[in-house]
């Protein structure tokens, strides 16, 4: 197998991951971002959980994000807890039905499956996963 095939079979493995990754969150019917906006609220501290801090951890504009939590609202799996400080942004917290949404979260098979391999092998999937993330920012520096 010449380094040109090796680079089409890798490209082609981390396409079926992505789709898959797609498919299996859209059966929650949620896209990839409210998965990502899901787990950042999740994970963030408590003076984190905004929705300005949620666009600078994706890297996206303000509107963008504002849009993803409005819907994460409306479908009951985040809530308004007041705001933070002095200034206008509001806390996020999930609701029960987004902590017990993220228990089917279609990253945690992932998470399984890379337990399973060494340190050494993690440490290659980590590079080539950088690499190819750094190979989709746009040229601004965004996502």
């Amino acid at each position: 197998m010449t380094e040109t095939d090796t680079t089409e079979l890798l490209t082609g493995l981390f396409e079926q991951v992505a789709r898959r990754l797609h498919s299996n969150g859209y059966a929650a019917h949620l896209f990839p971002a409210q998965w990502s906006a899901l787990r950042y609220i999740h994970h963030a501290d408590a003076d984190k959980r905004t929705a300005i801090d949620l666009a600078r951890h994706q890297g996206l504009a303000s509107g963008a994000v504002a849009r993803t939590v409005r819907t994460l609202i409306e479908k009951g799996l985040v809530t308004k807890m007041g705001t933070i400080g002095r200034g206008r942004a509001e806390r996020l917290e999930l609701t029960e039905e987004g902590h017990q949404l993220l228990k089917l979260d279609p990253l945690r098979s992932i998470r399984k499956a890379m337990e399973e391999l060494s340190t050494y092998e993690r440490s290659v999937l980590a590079k080539g996963l950088e690499t190819a993330i750094d190979a989709t920012r746009l040229p601004n520096g965004r996502a």
